[in-house]
């Protein structure tokens, strides 16, 4: 004969079973919802952002909107001094000397532009170095105008060292300012402004950069 087969036990029936009574389950229940919003209080408490951390988060968007203005900022301010400077650059190595009256308003150029870049303004170290050496390429220039103006009051048998000083005073600054225009159209292209060509010629005067042929706001 074969053994019969009882009904499942109930939740209740097992309850019974473990003696358990109503105010022992409702403590028990309680106990189980207090033991799970500690543990999720916990993970919110571990997971959630320092006020160190959002602080930094903080500071890093502010600083990469700062950045982003000074790109803009910058680029046209290079495009400014690169309409003023390049007559000056042009002029200093032409084979006819340059007269009085036009030696005496580029130094005004230079003076304006030399004040123009003397303000340090802080930001990424990508935008410092190009707004650095804009600042250098533009002082390199105004000495190389100070060279040649003095070389032109001596007599003319004295003054080849000087011009001769000018003339790599003038290369240094060409050179200079292609670094920092090709540093500026980088910090553009990641900027997502495309490419910004403010180079002072497009020929590689004594072997400065040039721009790469890239189409004008692309890239």
């Amino acid at each position: 004969m074969s053994r019969r087969t009882g009904k499942p036990a109930r939740q209740v029936d097992i309850v019974k079973e473990a003696g358990l009574s109503g105010g022992q389950l409702l403590r028990l229940a309680s106990g189980l919802v207090i033991a799970l919003a500690i543990g999720l209080l916990v993970g919110w408490q571990v997971g959630r952002p320092t006020d160190s951390e959002a602080a930094i988060t903080t500071a890093q968007k502010a600083d990469a909107q700062r950045d982003a203005q000074q790109i803009v900022e910058l680029t046209a301010t290079a495009r400014v001094t690169q309409g003023l400077v390049t007559p000056i650059v042009t002029g200093l190595a032409a084979t006819a000397a340059p007269s009085t009256e036009s030696l005496a308003a580029w130094k005004q150029v230079m003076l304006q532009e030399t004040q123009r870049y003397a303000e340090t303004v802080s930001g990424g170290t990508a935008t410092n170095v190009a707004r650095g050496a804009l600042r250098s390429a533009v002082n390199a220039l105004a000495n190389a105008l100070e060279t040649y103006t003095l070389a032109r009051t001596l007599p003319a048998a004295q003054q080849a060292p000087l011009l001769e000083l000018a003339a790599k005073q003038r290369m240094l600054a060409v050179t200079t300012w292609s670094v920092a225009a090709t540093q500026l159209d980088q910090l553009n292209v990641d900027a997502g402004h495309g490419h910004q060509h403010v180079y002072l010629n497009t020929s590689p005067d004594g072997g400065a950069m040039t721009p790469d042929g890239s189409p004008e706001g692309k890239g």
